[in-house]
């Protein structure tokens, strides 16, 4: 998928509907092109991809899909575009440190959390709504392993919704990870930190906020104290769309297991997780990732309106 490119390679390129409702100071929602180009499968992936977009509108929230066709780093995604991302096989998963030989190479890639706040950021974006983060990996203290979200977000005056980080990473060190970075993690109406499957991952946090005008609060005393990183909002799945907890640990475990016995180590570890995940659960894993998804556009929504509305 190449084509000549009428922008210099690794100039952002605002869909015009994105622009003029920054421009009005309208609500905007960033999100990902990952969860649909490489973390559903088709056609279903298309399906979500397209829902999100239209209950943001149906909201009065402007949707800015962010990914990367042909090399132009795309903020606000076409409907076609979003349809070739999500058919392509050629299409390839881009973090941040990816942008730069996607753009000069005229790639076409879905973009992880750490490229999408990048470029949200750098569009004037102020909220993202996406399904997991990404943390420091089990082993780390042996391998290093650790996601660019972190450090990506640690460095972005944003406001990202999420299911907080997947269980199959070492949630206890990703949460100390995040306080080193100076990441501040405020539960949606709980302090249990969620584990993305599950609702509750053992583990708490020390504030909650009960509301996204709250949220919006916090997010504006943040910028007026010149803080610049990411206030990460944790939303947890809703307890009857989630694994049943006894489920998860046991399927959970066994991934572990098979994952050590085969000698899986590495970038290869957590697709291997994941995959084992949804054979061993029947899917169910995946409708989970479906409907924390559905919930974090929502709850990103209406933060976005919330801080449109007190500009």
């Amino acid at each position: 998928m190449t084509s000549s490119r009428r922008h210099p390679p690794g100039q952002l390129v605002v869909a015009p509907h994105v622009r003029a409702a920054l421009d009005r100071g309208e609500p905007v929602l960033a999100l990902e092109s990952t969860i649909f180009t490489h973390g559903l499968p088709r056609p279903r992936n298309l399906e979500v991809a397209r829902e999100a977009e239209a209950r943001l509108r149906e909201g009065g929230v402007v949707p800015a899909t962010i990914g990367v066709v042909d090399g132009r780093l795309t903020v606000g995604l076409s409907p076609a575009e979003i349809e070739i991302l999500s058919t392509n096989d050629d299409v390839v998963k881009l973090s941040l440190r990816d942008l730069p030989i996607a753009a000069a190479k005229g790639l076409s890639g879905g973009t992880t959390v750490a490229a999408t706040a990048f470029l949200a950021s750098r569009a004037g974006i102020r909220v993202f709504s996406t399904g997991g983060l990404g943390g420091v990996h089990r082993d780390a203290q042996h391998t290093f392993d650790e996601s660019a979200d972190l450090p990506t977000l640690a460095a972005l005056p944003l406001v990202v919704v999420s299911a907080g980080v997947k269980s199959i990473l070492d949630i206890p060190l990703t949460l100390e990870r995040m306080e080193t970075l100076g990441l501040t993690v405020v539960g949606y109406r709980t302090i249990d930190y969620p584990g993305f499957y599950i609702a509750d991952s053992g583990l708490d946090i020390d504030y909650s906020a009960d509301s996204a005008t709250e949220i919006a609060d916090i997010a504006r005393a943040r910028d007026t104290l010149g803080i610049v990183s990411t206030l990460l909002v944790a939303r947890p799945v809703d307890a009857d769309h989630q694994l049943p907890p006894q489920l998860h640990d046991e399927v959970l475990a066994r991934a572990l297991d098979a994952a050590s016995a085969a000698g899986i180590s590495g970038h290869d570890t957590t697709p291997f997780l994941l995959d084992y995940m949804q054979r061993e659960t029947g899917g169910r894993s995946l409708d989970v990732n479906v409907a924390v998804y559905r919930g974090n556009v929502a709850l990103g929504a209406e933060i976005a309106a919330a801080l449109a509305g007190a500009e």
